[in-house]
């Protein structure tokens, strides 16, 4: 069926056939194809080879069929492995809080209860899903195709992006956008691993989430305290912000204190909040950093190479030096230097500097 294929598939985890039914007859009269499982371990085993536009979660998942709360362990592990994946818990018997441990725990959009389930409401709330949620990939083999090799003259004028978060859902979900829009992207779970990335490489844009914290964070609310400053993430800014890189954070965190302040220092270019994240939103923030680094940066028609080499220059190494962090001869330093002073329109290593340092100061 053409039309099940361009909406994609839904995950049901329902141990009753009959409510199986139901669900699967409601989702087919959307177009959305179905996959089933009866326990957490078979809807890992799916979510490892698919990728889903909505979940469908029974509370009590037992062969005995007594009452359990396995259903929220489901919830949690659609959370790590697909949190761009909308889930609705369905249950007979739950209570206030455990609706709302669903919802604010566990991260599912809404909770349907059985005994006053019915298919028109299922189905306008599957229609309002379909409409806003990003649409996904729809197989582990698509999305592990491998892109046509690029020739090394393309390859090395590519942006690249630098990835920092420490969920690995959210990691590989923003890499694939990243490489989407055509960036080599070097993907970091942690400030330690970021720092020595960015020692090394150049990147053209970073990707952070805030939330890289050693240790607990401690939160009142919402609102992270004054301590905020032991936040890797916000660590992590200082040194992107001080390599002039545009940084887009991408986090939970929702401290409007912070926000403000971040943007009056200048520095994260967008803040997009991870509960109402949108591919579209990204994709539109990426497109806007391109256009302004085209019209104002100076060195946007170098190189990844020469951006390296002109970085490493900034930052007090010597030719030498130079040539052997990148593991490349004093003679190939020379020439990308020639280049890159003819590009910028200056003649020495000193006048390379200072229109980089006048640059980052304007910004």
């Amino acid at each position: 069926m053409k039309v099940c294929e361009r909406l994609g598939r839904a995950l049901i985890v329902e141990d009753d056939p009959a409510w199986r039914s139901i669900i699967a007859e409601a989702l087919a009269d959307e177009g959305v194809e179905t996959d089933f499982a009866e326990s957490l371990v078979e809807a890992q085993q799916l979510m490892h080879f698919h990728i889903y536009r909505l979940a469908v979660v029974d509370l009590s998942l037992s062969e005995a069929y007594q009452p359990n709360r396995k259903g929220l362990e489901v919830l949690a592990a659609i959370r790590r492995q697909a949190p761009f994946c909308p889930s609705i818990l369905l249950t007979g018997y739950a209570t206030v809080e455990i609706a709302v441990a669903a919802l604010r725990e566990y991260g599912a959009l809404t909770c349907l209860r059985k005994e006053t389930f019915t298919r028109a409401h299922f189905r306008a709330l599957v229609r309002e899903i379909l409409a806003s949620a990003p649409v996904a990939i729809s197989s582990k083999e698509e999305r592990t195709r491998i892109p046509e090799p690029l020739s090394e003259e393309k390859e090395e004028k590519r942006e690249s992006a630098l990835v920092v978060d420490d969920d690995a859902g959210w990691r590989v979900l923003l890499g694939e956008l990243l490489s989407e829009a055509g960036f080599r992207v070097q993907i970091c779970g942690g400030l330690g691993e970021a720092l020595s990335r960015l020692h090394r490489y150049h990147f053209d844009v970073a990707v952070v989430d805030l939330s890289l914290v050693e240790g607990k964070d401690e939160r009142r609310g919402g609102e992270i305290l004054e301590e905020d400053e032991k936040l890797s993430g916000i660590r992590l800014l200082d040194h992107i912000h001080a390599r002039g890189i545009p940084t887009i954070v991408v986090s939970g965190l929702s401290s409007p204190r912070l926000i403000e302040r971040l943007y009056a220092e200048g520095r994260i270019h967008t803040f997009l909040e991870k509960p109402t994240f949108e591919r579209a939103m990204l994709l539109r923030v990426l497109a806007e950093i391109r256009s302004r680094r085209s019209a104002e940066s100076p060195w946007g028609v170098l190189t990844d190479r020469e951006r390296q080499i002109l970085e490493l220059l900034v930052e007090g190494y010597s030719n030498a030096q130079i040539a052997e962090k990148l593991v490349i001869s004093l003679n190939t330093v020379k020439r990308h230097l020639k280049s890159i002073f003819a590009k910028l329109g200056v003649r020495s290593r000193a006048g390379a500097v200072a229109l980089v340092m006048k640059h980052r100061e304007q910004d």
